[in-house]
């Protein structure tokens, strides 16, 4: 069984190299839908898959912090890149273009280590992330799937290489959520040497 929960967000970015001048050469905004949707095969005591309430603490939190921010790609231009940093009081630095695409996918590592860090007290059984849906209008959308999230030919996304800037971590209930999920990163995915 599925569930659905929904969340918003207004972001801006430039992707560049895609086909469409105007998104490669110019920053811009969207009004951003995310739909995470989650499965299990069993219902908690309360005969949910997971609680809604639930998805509106951590995920909210990860998820808003896009919200009015601006998404930068670690691999653009560095003087853009500081200038985004200097003027902006909010800012994500991600290692992947900041395409649809990408959000799903960024959103999907994020929410899926969130899950693998969250106590499922209430007898929730296999409860996992199915997959995530980023529109970026409301004529279209990205879906990411887990063989997703993980395929190295669409870009490594390491939670170490996301950077939020001090002023989305100062509103955040638990300053040290996004540590919590790196520091997980780096026990279940040690560095190869």
């Amino acid at each position: 069984m599925l569930i659905r929960k929904l969340f918003r967000f207004e972001n801006a970015h430039v992707v560049r190299g895609c086909s469409t001048w105007r998104c490669a050469h110019s920053l811009h905004g969207h009004s951003y839908k995310v739909e995470l949707l989650i499965e299990a095969q069993a219902l908690d005591h309360g005969q949910m898959i997971y609680d809604f309430g639930l998805l509106k603490q951590g995920p909210r939190t990860l998820i808003d912090a896009f919200d009015h921010a601006t998404t930068i790609w670690s691999g653009d231009d560095p003087e853009y890149i500081a200038a985004c940093q200097r003027f902006s009081e909010r800012w994500i630095v991600i290692p992947v273009s900041p395409s649809a695409e990408q959000f799903a996918r960024l959103f999907f590592v994020l929410i899926d280590r969130l899950l693998s860090l969250t106590d499922m007290a209430n007898g929730e059984a296999d409860v996992r992330l199915h997959s995530v849906i980023v529109h970026e209008t409301d004529t279209g959308y990205a879906q990411c799937f887990r063989e997703d999230a993980a395929n190295p030919r669409m870009g490594l996304i390491g939670l170490e290489s996301i950077e939020f800037s001090t002023g989305i971590q100062q509103e955040w209930s638990d300053p040290l959520l996004f540590e919590k999920l790196k520091r997980c990163e780096r026990l279940t995915n040690p560095p190869r040497v």
